[in-house]
């Protein structure tokens, strides 16, 4: 097996991990009532972007290899450093899942009886999911190796990063008030002490 085809098969591997993590997270949310949200046109737009990056795209690549034309060599130390990247990203995605429980929602709502969740991942950032989605990006970058499919998950990401936090923040402060501005004062957005 190539050193390419190592990487796809960890990037495939990575993709079930996601969904592994996700699912049961998914169906216990359906149980909680919604009582308020801030779904928009943006909102969906960004999902749809990260989706697009970080799945549609890298799975067309996997299956077909199309484009072909924006390949590069793949290197040993790239799968490697993808595949802690992307095994980092799993970490992060189901501490996150675990620590917001009932609280989680693949959208902007808010649950019955919300709670603020400000313990694990949260302690030292408030947004650790799009800092798994980040991690998947970058990872997703070494292990596929062309230039087209490496850009589109950072992209992705990046997409629906800017499109939603801002609202995301705003949701919880109108929720939560001096208790989140708080929170919003002694942590960081994303990465850890920095940003």
């Amino acid at each position: 097996m190539s050193i390419a085809a190592f990487g796809k098969l960890a990037w495939v591997l990575g993709v079930i991990a996601w969904y592994i993590i996700r699912y049961p997270f998914e169906r216990r949310a359906k149980r909680v009532r919604v009582v308020s949200h801030k779904r928009s046109t943006s909102e969906a737009a960004g999902l749809a972007f990260a989706m697009l990056g970080l799945a549609v795209v890298p799975a067309f690549y996997v299956a077909t290899g199309i484009p072909r034309a924006a390949d590069y060599p793949a290197h040993i130390w790239a799968v490697v450093v993808g595949a802690l990247l992307y095994g980092a990203a799993m970490w992060v995605f189901r501490r996150t899942h675990k620590a917001l429980g009932r609280n989680w929602s693949i959208t902007l709502e808010i649950r019955e009886k919300h709670e603020l969740v400000s313990g694990g991942p949260y302690a030292l950032i408030r947004h650790p999911m799009y800092t798994s989605f980040l991690l998947m990006g970058l990872g997703q970058a070494f292990l596929l190796s062309n230039w087209v499919v490496g850009l589109a998950g950072v992209i992705g990401f990046a997409i629906l990063f800017f499109l939603r936090v801002d609202k995301e923040e705003r949701m919880m402060l109108e929720l939560f008030g001096p208790q989140y501005r708080a929170y919003m004062d002694r942590t960081k957005r994303i990465i850890p002490y920095l940003y």
